[in-house]
């Protein structure tokens, strides 16, 4: 569920609840994310993040949704961009675990290393979302899987997670195939 963060199932130092505060002035945003690369053009995203949305950015004028978030649509050239919420539930299209990296809450990059994903959602093909996964339990996350949006909080900030997820996509996800003319 996209609007659900996760406060009571765990309360190990991941899942702390924060206060959200979606009204922060730009400089306590940047103070709150410091060290995410927040930036213009993504502000709305990890304003969104306290509110418990997933927003991308999409066009008002051909309906595409894109992520990066960019001022301007990749797709018809427009400005006219706006953060919209998503349901946060797709298919994991890459599992990777990261060994090394710098320091952060809740992040262990020994034994099996630290899981990220990148999710196709729902909304629309070949748009992803880079995340962390939880919840899987004693099972190996793979991709294809099924998964929905629940945020974690490290060090006061809500992170993007997915835990696994009953959503069945109606086609299954597959890796672009890139054709030479």
């Amino acid at each position: 569920m996209a609007d659900s963060i996760q406060t009571e199932r765990d309360n190990s130092p991941d899942t702390e609840h924060k206060p959200a505060e979606s009204d922060l002035s730009d400089a306590e945003l940047l103070e709150l994310f410091a060290g995410h690369g927040v930036y213009r053009d993504n502000a709305a995203q990890y304003r969104g993040r306290l509110a418990g949305q997933l927003l991308i950015n999409r066009c008002a004028d051909c309906d595409r949704y894109h992520q990066p978030p960019r001022p301007m649509c990749p797709s018809c050239w427009s400005f006219d961009v706006v953060p919209t919420p998503v349901s946060g539930r797709g298919t994991i299209h890459l599992l990777m675990h990261l060994h090394a990296g710098p320091p952060a809450d809740g992040v262990d990059y020994q034994n099996e290393g630290h899981p990220v994903v990148v999710v196709e959602l729902e909304e629309q093909d070949h748009l992803r979302v880079t995340g962390t996964i939880h919840s899987f339990g004693n099972r190996e996350p793979s991709i294809g899987d099924a998964v929905e949006l629940e945020y974690l909080y490290r060090g006061g900030a809500p992170i993007v997670a997915f835990r696994p997820s009953t959503y069945q996509p109606s086609q299954p996800s597959q890796p672009s195939q890139r054709s030479e003319s």
